[in-house]
């Protein structure tokens, strides 16, 4: 019981953020309007993503520094699983474009930013597939792995903070702290956070179980 406290925690967490999503109520936003709960899926999956790509790169250097074939198995799927909730941080932020800006995508600073970085990453597990001897695609792997992170930092954090953008709080758009005088959207959305994040840790622990298991058959 003790090691599965996440999982138990993802599943109350997101089972409130569903429920209350959809059915709570929300300050009155101009422009978002009923839009505005897609706050409470969209934007986790960015903080979902960072959490698992910083395990992943953590676990990179680990094994640079000791190289265990399980630290690279850790790396691989960390990553993996950020992947994934990049590509669905992608497609609810599309979603949610369609219906405020009228389109599925514009040249907004944070949208390119997030498809360049996902590209890098497609790149990594392209990489990982082109050898054939293990420990040489885990040590380049890890090495692609650190430059990755750095190159994701300017991409989605410092460069759109430079320009003006459509996403809320930026370009005149209206944000969702002075609106949400109530706290009715971060009694949500920090749940949602912290949910989406325990749910990642969750899907990575399976991965690497069934690695494990593929590799004792494999024996």
């Amino acid at each position: 019981m003790k090691q599965n406290w996440y999982k138990i925690l993802a599943v109350v967490l997101l089972a409130y953020v569903v429920i209350w999503g959809f059915l709570g109520r929300i300050p009155s936003q101009p422009i978002l309007h009923e839009t505005a709960r897609n706050l409470y899926f969209h934007v986790p999956m960015w903080f979902s993503m960072f959490a698992m790509l910083s395990v992943s790169v953590w676990n990179s250097i680990q094994y640079l520094r000791n190289p265990l074939i399980s630290f690279d198995d850790k790396a691989s799927e960390y990553a993996n699983t950020g992947i994934v909730f990049g590509i669905v941080g992608i497609a609810t932020g599309s979603v949610w474009a369609r219906y405020t800006w009228g389109t599925w995508w514009t040249n907004d600073v944070k949208l390119n930013g997030a498809a360049i970085g996902l590209l890098i990453y497609f790149a990594y597990i392209i990489l990982r597939g082109s050898f054939t001897d293990e420990q040489q695609r885990a040590r380049i792997s890890a090495i692609y792995n650190i430059f990755a992170v750095a190159l994701l930092i300017p991409l989605l954090i410092i460069l759109p903070r430079m320009t003006d953008s459509l996403h809320p709080g930026n370009g005149g758009n209206p944000g969702f702290k002075p609106m949400d005088t109530e706290h009715t959207m971060r009694i949500v959305f920090y749940p949602a956070c912290i949910g989406w994040i325990c749910l990642a840790f969750w899907i990575t622990s399976l991965r690497l179980r069934i690695r494990k298991l593929i590799a004792l058959n494999q024996d």
